[in-house]
């Protein structure tokens, strides 16, 4: 495909006098542009809760989550693994993003890298996967060779492949085992796809890492349990999650953390089923780690 037959690339007809538009009315143009990113998204909505029920059991399983794109699309994977880290407590091991160019093309553009199958090849190669992991491969356009190649010597591999692309039927969305696809039309500026492109793929990510971390027990409730107290905010942190999480007050959140030797989650059991640390620890390991389904466990039991 011609790169002027690309959706994402073509002129758009709602901003082709922007550059007359006074502040207001530019940023206003550029806004109407950005909800019907949101439209696109949520006609995808099927097919990321797929995507999510096909990658869960993997990572919960021991399976890694990783990102993989060139330009904007890697830079957005780096920064979606990267978070995940703190926020749920996972290691650099367990979720990280490759780029095209490695990580000096995080900062400066790297000339030609977006175009080599075998620069993607190499850097899968590296990383040895296996069948247990999840590869998420975008590229707005759905046909960078990178990105392309990267899932497809994936998939050889026996991993789960899932594409993000801002085009229905490209390459990458033919290839994927689940392909997201919301079209966002041309951009308000011709071809910076780092524009609604790029804040379709961040609203994308968002809820396929959420969605994973939440079915494989990251989440209890709507809080993030699997944070570690290091230093006096982290710790008062967890006391404040472990207090809600259990309709509890603080003091009784800090004694059931010493007692679990600063593990919310076991913590936040131990409340729940006023059991002891042997029986939390038994429910949990059970459930694999999962604190809403120790706890339903343990209620089931009683």
């Amino acid at each position: 495909m011609q790169l002027d037959e690309i959706l994402t690339e073509q002129r758009n007809h709602r901003s082709t006098h922007i550059d007359r538009e006074s502040t207001l009315e530019m940023v206003a143009t550029i806004n109407r542009e950005d909800q019907r990113v949101a439209r696109a998204v949520q006609k995808q909505l099927p097919q990321i809760a797929a995507a999510i029920d096909a990658a869960y059991p993997k990572f919960d399983q021991g399976g890694r989550l990783i990102y993989i794109g060139a330009g904007t699309s890697g830079r957005l994977g780096v920064i979606d693994a990267t978070e995940l880290q703190p926020t749920y407590g996972l290691t650099a091991q367990q979720t990280f993003g490759l780029i095209a160019g490695g990580p000096r093309a995080l900062t400066q553009t790297v000339q030609a890298a977006e175009d080599s199958p075998e620069l993607a090849q190499a850097d899968l190669a590296a990383v040895h996967l296996t069948s247990d992991d999840v590869v998420v491969a975008s590229a707005a356009s759905g046909q960078t060779p990178y990105t392309v190649a990267a899932l497809k010597d994936a998939q050889s591999q026996g991993a789960l492949g899932i594409g993000f692309s801002c085009i229905a039927d490209s390459p990458l969305a033919q290839l994927a085992d689940y392909p997201i696809t919301p079209v966002v039309g041309p951009e308000v500026i011709t071809g910076a796809t780092l524009l609604k492109a790029g804040t379709a793929e961040k609203m994308v990510l968002n809820m396929l890492s959420t969605g994973i971390m939440i079915k494989t027990g990251k989440v209890y409730q709507n809080l993030m349990i699997n944070v570690v107290p290091t230093n006096d905010k982290t710790f008062e942190r967890s006391k404040k999650i472990i207090a809600e999480a259990t309709q509890t007050s603080t003091l009784a959140a800090e004694r059931a953390l010493a007692r679990a030797n600063n593990n919310v989650p076991l913590a936040i059991v131990l409340i729940e089923t006023k059991g002891t640390i042997a029986e939390a620890k038994e429910l949990l390991a059970t459930t694999n780690g999962h604190v809403s389904q120790a706890v339903k466990l343990s209620d089931d039991r009683h």
